[in-house]
């Protein structure tokens, strides 16, 4: 079965899909800007917990391998861990990692 369309769209890269899709200039500026502020956040958020899972591997010591067998992933996911490729991970991914460290993370929301 197929889908016919008659147009499409692709927002270009730097593009604002807000305004793509029909907003007035200030409101899809404003939306724009609200999502690259809460993608930021999450990245750091990935960035934090991967930092603490490639520390650990370093404290102890472990080849990929043997840090995939204890963090229950595979050596490419080690692999991407340490080389900070954070839009392959989500945040509970991670956290199950670092639990399996034996650290436990905490939430502060301020």
């Amino acid at each position: 079965m197929s889908i016919e369309i008659d147009s499409m769209h692709i927002t270009p890269v730097g593009g604002n899909v807000f305004a793509d899709l029909g907003f007035e200039p200030e409101e899809a500026a404003a939306l724009q800007a609200e999502s690259r502020w809460v993608i930021s956040e999450k990245l750091a958020i990935k960035e934090s917990l991967m930092l603490e899972v490639a520390d650990w591997i370093g404290e102890k010591r472990l080849k990929q391998a043997d840090a995939a067998r204890i963090l229950g992933v595979t050596r490419p996911r080690v692999s991407d861990v340490i080389n900070k490729k954070s839009v392959k991970f989500t945040i509970d991914a991670l956290v199950d990692m670092l639990a399996r460290t034996g650290k436990h993370v905490q939430l502060s929301v301020r």
